[in-house]
């Protein structure tokens, strides 16, 4: 690109050359891999150097640091802003190499991998065409660009150095998060809301800008064990059970248009997420989702009772399956709380933005977080392609976030200021 490159933008393509993918082999521990270390105490330092005090990096890779209020906002309630910094595994991570296309239409080229191009077309992404004459920043495509969420870390710091520089900025306290282990479900459980004292706050971990989250699926993973009986296959009949059949009539019995592939919007879906063993034993796992908490409450009891009719059939230990919650809806807590909705939406609004309001088909950090007491919504970062190699993001969105977090944090120290 031509001329300077912007402060988000130039934060942003430093921390994506650290390497953080979170490890779900290794979800006994936070954080599940050593690496997102280097990651916390990099941003522990961009912390302190941006102005914040009370930075602390803790053993579990968890970053906190305080900016003070404006003047005038000190009595305002303190506002989080929260990203997660580690890394998805479902496609490389190490070694990103960010660099910026100048797009002028048509398939958007991350890069050349063995002579074959790793691109993004307009109709896999109808939103390219808004990004004609537009700078974007994609990995070299034989990595994630980690957009998914240091896009989030980078707009964070970059709303903090402007603020820094510009002490006629209004806002309240501002408590900043960085937090391990998201993309495995664990993220904030190890964040300590009474040290923290935010009253409420955002995560800034969306996707396409103007994109807003203030629902999201309620989640469960099933873990089935089904355990065979196993003989001589030459005299097996009317003895032998063989876990592999059984694990295949339980994946045949569950509802096969509810499952990710058919399914968009608000619509639920089972999905088989493992499966390993032997004739002998076979363990296989689906994660549920809905929006709808009858539903999905529907969602588990069909598990069960698939568990139960192949029981009857097999015998009564045959299948064994154990549901573990994740998270919930957040939508359920915001009552007493729709000031939060309404002035991200007139922030998304003040800055150019046409703000979409689109239930998330995941979960967040702030679903986690809402539950344990902290209500808090999702702010898109201005991402496309997450989780993948033609994983991609505007130099333009990267801008306007910030200029809709300057814009939001004022509305925090205005809200407090009427009060009085």
């Amino acid at each position: 690109m031509s001329g300077q490159i912007p402060d988000v933008v130039e934060r942003f393509m430093r921390y994506v050359q650290i390497d953080s993918q979170s490890d779900p082999e290794h979800d006994d521990v936070t954080p599940s891999t050593p690496r997102q270390h280097e990651m916390a105490r990099y941003l522990g330092e961009e912390l302190k150097s941006l102005g914040c005090a009370d930075v602390t990096v803790d053993e579990h890779a968890y970053v906190t640091g305080t900016l003070p209020a404006s003047k005038g906002a000190e009595d305002a309630p303190a506002l989080m802003l929260c990203s997660h910094l580690d890394s998805v595994i479902d496609a490389p991570a190490a070694g990103i190499k960010p660099h910026i296309v100048h797009y002028e239409g048509g398939n958007l080229v991350a890069g050349v991998v063995g002579g074959e191009k790793v691109e993004t077309t307009p109709e896999q992404v109808p939103d390219l065409e808004k990004f004609v004459g537009m700078d974007i920043v994609c990995s070299d495509g034989t990595t994630l660009l980690s957009a998914d969420d240091k896009a989030g870390v980078a707009e964070i710091c970059a709303l903090l150095k402007r603020l820094s520089d510009d002490p006629a900025l209004k806002h309240p306290t501002l408590k900043i998060a960085f937090v391990p282990d998201e993309e495995i479900g664990h993220g904030a459980a190890l964040l300590d809301l009474e040290k923290l004292g935010a009253a409420y706050g955002y995560t800034v971990d969306g996707e396409a800008l103007g994109e807003f989250n203030y629902e999201c699926f309620t989640a469960s993973q099933a873990d089935i064990t089904i355990t065979g009986v196993m003989v001589h296959p030459g005299s097996a009949k009317d003895v032998m059970v063989n876990a592999i059949t059984v694990a295949s009539e339980f994946q045949q019995m569950v509802p096969a248009f509810e499952r990710p592939e058919h399914t968009e919007g608000r619509e639920g879906f089972y999905h088989p997420i493992s499966i390993e063993g032997s004739a002998s034993e076979v363990r296989l796992s689906y994660i549920i989702r809905d929006f709808d908490a009858g539903i999905f409450d529907r969602r588990e009891q069909t598990l069960r009772d698939i568990a139960a009719f192949l029981n009857k059939r097999y015998g009564e230990d045959t299948v064994h399956i154990e549901i573990r919650q994740q998270y919930r809806n957040m939508a359920e807590k915001f009552k007493g709380y729709e000031f939060l909705i309404d002035d991200a939406l007139a922030a998304n609004r003040e800055v150019g933005i046409e703000p979409n309001p689109v239930p998330a088909r995941g979960g967040t950090d702030g679903a986690q977080l809402t539950f344990r007491g902290l209500p808090c919504p999702n702010i898109a970062t201005g991402g496309y392609n997450a989780h993948s190699i033609r994983e991609f993001i505007p130099v333009p969105s990267m801008e306007l976030t910030v200029d809709l977090l300057v814009t939001l944090v004022a509305k925090f120290a205005d809200r407090a200021s009427r009060q009085r």
